[in-house]
């Protein structure tokens, strides 16, 4: 296959010709700074295993960059989460799993903002687990001897869904002892008035100014380890225990609202919720017909009109986990019985559960939430006044009529809660050794399974919600009608027309007789594998230029991917779907070779060349998958090294993928928007009145888009088009899923002068290009690229009409026309380019000590796609908004000084985090992402560039004891702010989370005791 927009064979070999090796360094467990590029292990007889590679031997290079963080780097930051240590890295999108609302906890790991279906993650060289149920929150920070990053690619030794890389946790083996750590951290941030609260306050809305201390996070683990029979036999094993503290979105000021913005620079506001505390009212029949009130605010029993004011309308998002509670208990054991050189037998276990949850106001919903049918209220309620029963009965007031009315109430009780309960275990066994000098071997396997247990709040019972409004008077006490009639003797009054109902019996009334809804998903990983090593420079062959001789790895694997899903009766009533059984399996076969052509010789230091093949048959499709790596090495001397890979990989989706692409569902979509071919009123600027706009019913789109759907021009804005209530038909699924094929390349040089020494640096361009890319879309990719490139056909024949030109058909009726298209499929061209920047250098201070500084930068060239072969690319790097959501800043980096007295008695480690500026696509000036002179912000439209500084001491005492003091975001910066932040990031809290520390500074104290 053409590698159409790489280089050509003949560049390839090129390359190689001037490609030079980066010489692997070992991290050790206290290592101070971050290694451009570490190993895995160091075997006993000297064999190094690097990140990237199967081939066991001595001095190993890597020929494709690796980033590690090392065990020293990540005490330094205090971590809770393993997402905090990843999401100082530049070539990790970062994530906030426990920062935004929808989250449902889960840690995923995303290099290269390509999506963790492309990033595979292993913990000491195995597969974490299954990738859709993948969590590595199962990981103990605390055993983390140092974590390795690979970028570019990995398919061709690890499997065909390493696109993007590998991420391998590497954790400490063989402990002796015991050892307890400890840690606990919080936030000290002082709140300032901004703009935000300036929207809240307008709003009247309570906000929170000053000094606060909270989110307390507390993590501890116990560690044992011992050998026996003369070291044949090591066991070690842990606990540990992490909880963390409720931060609500109104603890800060930045969220003190959600801020919204009409259009590119309409005015400001903060969304507004008619679940008012005070209550809001709608009769629904009458003269007041659909009049919108809330009861007063000040507690008399009078309506006043719904709108902005204090105690009217409600801030919908107040109480919003910032940071999500949650308690985590780990837990786990290895082992390692070493019989013979030849034979040593390996396990390990690991268990995890983790409990967090997301808040939501206790409320009485619309009526609407649960059909077409409105609440009733009869006339004579003790609970009205004369004012409110005449508003909502006219006439009938006074008399036990039932009055049909919306009710909508936000009680003073304390939050309902979605709860996700995620849990996992994995377990490794298997046999590994050396056969003489020149064979290494290791078969064994991995069992994961993940299963995520979520349940979310219900809605109170519409039944019980009825006959709480039928109230009558019994000897001057209110009293159900149900009560009295005997239909219901549990029901509690439900007083719905005074502010500030507080009654939790009422509550649990209303909220009585459902059942608790639970839907559980698990995914389950088989992973066999066999791996044999040769060294066949032990029996001579080799080149006559080189000291090393022809080394190869080959392997063999069988790997079964399941997940399926359950829900009970009350989650299917109130969510609907099916139960599902998805799985999948793999065989895989793969070799690596790596040939050392010249070393030592005049000019030519190291001249070496590797290459990869791996061959995959999944059950899934009926086609074999290859990938293969191409690399190079050259270093002309010692100082300099250069170093090229190339890799192309095959990616089959995974058993969700496959599931969402075939699966056919119907939903209603379409909002506001409906039938862009229909007539929907809308505003437009006045051509005879520059400033003012007009109303219009002319169609959204032009007569020729709506050719290119396949309406006929006779039927151009007609009303016939419009969907009911605005909702047009949506079909996820009905595709066929291909195989995405992705070609990455790298290309380095490596840096390290005798003259100055101690110092690395490197620096390495990617190239990753993914064709006929994986991915989900949803209505709007079609309805939105139809419009946007004028009637191509890509787009727009996911809009596929009925005879009679319409979008919408009657549910559960499958139709085969009449709908827009969603769900995952094949959609083009993925793309991600760039330049990593990597250094470390260790100063000797003499009698004074050392300092050890390290550096990591990224600049992002390209981040994007092209999502038809008649649209342009869109390239996000920089930009945000308009379908741009990698979020990638074209630069960041970190930076780490430490300093390191003589004895090792005492550490300073001083870290600056540089977040690039981000600007709206809308100010991109690039039409392919919406940047057009029409669309240009003037408010709202650029972040400025961010940096942190984090600032750790360390005291060590008698070699058993260590003291951590960390501030992270010593300046307690706040985050930038947004309008319409969840367009943007998935969060309503005015800002990107995971992109920003948001929470302002944390503080932090730490401790490790070794017995």
């Amino acid at each position: 296959m053409m590698l159409r927009h790489s280089v050509s064979f003949a560049a390839l070999g090129a390359a190689l010709a001037f490609a030079a090796p980066a010489m692997a360094q070992q991290a050790a467990a206290d290592d101070h700074v971050s290694k451009p590029d570490a190993a895995d292990a160091t075997p006993a007889d000297g064999d190094i295993l690097v990140t990237g590679t199967r081939i066991l031997r001595p001095n190993i290079a890597s020929a494709a960059p690796i980033t590690t963080v090392t065990a020293q780097d990540i005490r330094a930051q205090s971590p809770t989460n393993i997402e905090e240590v990843l999401n100082r890295l530049p070539q990790i999108a970062p994530d906030s799993q426990q920062n935004y609302q929808d989250s449902d906890g889960r840690q995923r790991i995303k290099l290269r903002s390509l999506g963790f279906e492309r990033t595979l993650v292993l913990i000491d060289g195995k597969r974490l687990g299954t990738q859709n149920g993948e969590d590595a929150g199962i990981i103990p920070v605390s055993l983390i001897d140092r974590v390795d990053v690979l970028t570019g690619g990995a398919s061709s030794v690890y499997g065909s869904d390493a696109v993007a890389g590998v991420v391998n946790f590497v954790l400490k083996p063989d402990f002796k002892g015991i050892r307890i750590d400890g840690n606990y951290n919080f936030y000290n941030h002082q709140n300032r008035a901004n703009i935000v609260t300036q929207q809240a306050q307008a709003s009247s809305f309570p906000t929170n100014t000053g000094m606060v201390n909270d989110g307390g996070r507390a993590d501890v683990t116990l560690t044992a380890g011992t050998s026996l029979f003369d070291d044949k036999l090591k066991v070690s094993g842990f606990v540990n225990y992490k909880h963390q503290d409720l931060v609500p979105y109104d603890a800060r000021s930045t969220s003190a609202c959600q801020l919204v913005q009409t259009g590119t620079d309409g005015p400001l506001s903060c969304s507004l919720s008619s679940y008012s505390v005070s209550g809001y009212i709608s009769p629904r029949s009458g003269a007041n017909n659909g009049t919108a009130y809330v009861n007063n605010p000040d507690g008399t029993r009078s309506f006043v009109p719904y709108g902005a004011g204090a105690g009217n309308a409600a801030n919908p998002y107040d109480g919003y986990s910032y940071q999500r509670a949650f308690t985590r208990v780990n837990a786990g054991g290895f082992a390692t019985l070493k019989l013979s050189p030849a034979a040593e037998i390996y396990g390990s276990g690991i268990w995890f559960r983790d409990k967090s949850t997301n808040r939501f106001p206790t409320r009485v919903f619309a009526a609407a939430n649960y059909g077409s049918d409105p609440y009733q209220v009869n006339c004579n309620n003790p609970f009205l006044s004369a004012s409110q029963a005449s508003a909502i009965c006219g006439a009938a007031a006074g008399t036990a009529t039932l009055a049909p009315l919306d009710v909508r109430y936000r009680f003073n009780v304390p939050y309902l809660t979605d709860t996700y309960v995620n849990s996992a275990i994995r377990a490794t066994g298997g046999v590994r050794g050396k056969i003489g000098d020149a064979w290494t071997y290791d078969v064994g396997g991995v069992y994961a399974r993940n299963q995520q247990d979520y349940m979310p709040a219900s809605l109170p019972q519409f039944a019980n919600v009825n006959r709480s409004l039928n109230v009558v008077n019994v000897n001057g006490t209110p009293t159900c009608a149900s009560v009295v009639d005997g239909t219901d003797k549990n029901c509690v009054p439900f007083d719905a027309f005074k502010a500030g109902n507080s009654n939790q019996a009422l509550v649990n009334y209303l909220y009585s007789g459902l059942a608790a809804e639970k839907q559980t998903t698990v995914g389950i990983l088989y992973d066999v594998l066999a791996n044999v090593t040769g060294d066949l420079g032990k029996y001579g062959i080799k080149s006559p230029f080189a000291d090393q001789g022809l080394a190869f790895a080959a392997g063999v694997e069988y790997r079964e991917d399941r997940q399926f899903s359950t829900a009970n009766a009350a989650f299917r009533a109130d969510n609907g779907g099916s139960d599902a059984d998805l799985r999948q399996h793999v065989w895989e076969g793969n070799i690596e070779l790596q040939a050392p052509l010249v070393q030592h010789k005049p000019f030519i230091e190291e001249l070496q060349v590797n290459a990869g093949g791996r061959l995959s048959k999944y059950s899934s499709n009926p086609d074999k998958f290859t990938t293969w790596k191409l690399e190079g090495l050259y270093a002309p001397v010692r100082d300099i090294v250069f170093r090229a890979s190339f890799n192309k990989a095959q990616r089959a989706p995974t058993v969700v993928e496959a599931y969402q692409a075939s699966n056919i569902s119907y939903s209603r979509q379409g909002g506001s928007q409906n039938d862009f071919c229909a007539p929907v009123p809308r505003q437009i600027a006045d051509p005879a009145n520059p400033g003012k706009t007009i109303t219009t019913t002319a169609p959204l789109a032009s007569k020729e888009v709506c050719r290119a759907t396949g309406l006929s021009d006779s039927l151009y804005g007609s009303a016939t088009l419009l969907c009911p209530n605005d909702q047009c038909t949506v079909r996820s699924g009905g595709f066929t899923a291909a195989p995405e094929t992705a070609y990455t390349q790298t290309y380095g040089i490596i840096l390290k002068p005798r003259f100055v020494k101690g110092l690395v640096f490197s620096v390495d361009r990617y190239r990753i290009k993914i064709n006929n890319s994986l991915g989900y879309n949803d209505d709007s990719y079609y309805t939105d690229g139809c419009l946007r490139s004028n009637g191509d056909p890509f787009f727009c024949s996911g809009i596929v009409r009925a005879a009679n030109g319409t979008l919408y058909a009657a549910a559960g009726t499958n139709p085969t026309s009449g709908f827009i298209r969603a769900g995952t499929t094949n959609y083009y061209f993925s793309i991600a380019r760039g330049w990593d920047f990597q250094s470390q250098y260790a100063l000797g201070l003499g009698k004074v000590g050392r300092m050890d500084l390290s550096f990591n930068g990224s600049l992002t060239t390209f981040a994007g796609g092209q999502d038809s072969p008649l649209q342009p690319e869109r390239n996000c790097a920089g930009y945000y908004g308009n379908g741009c959501g990698q979020l990638l800043p074209k630069w960041s980096h970190g930076l780490r000084a430490t300093y390191v007295t003589p004895d090792d008695g005492f550490n300073a480690s001083f870290n600056w985090r540089y977040v690039g500026s981000l600007t709206s696509a809308n100010n991109s000036g690039d039409p392919a992402i919406g940047g057009t002179p029409d669309r240009v912000q003037k408010t709202f439209g650029y972040i400025a560039p961010v940096s942190y500084f984090d600032l750790a001491l360390t005291f060590n005492i008698a070699k058993r004891y260590s003291l951590r003091l960390i501030a992270n975001n010593l300046l307690d910066k706040a985050p930038p702010i947004l309008a319409n932040s969840y367009n943007i990031s998935l969060a309503r809290n005015n800002t990107i989370p995971a992109r920003y520390d948001s929470l302002g500074r944390n503080l932090a104290v730490g401790f490790t005791a070794n017995f």
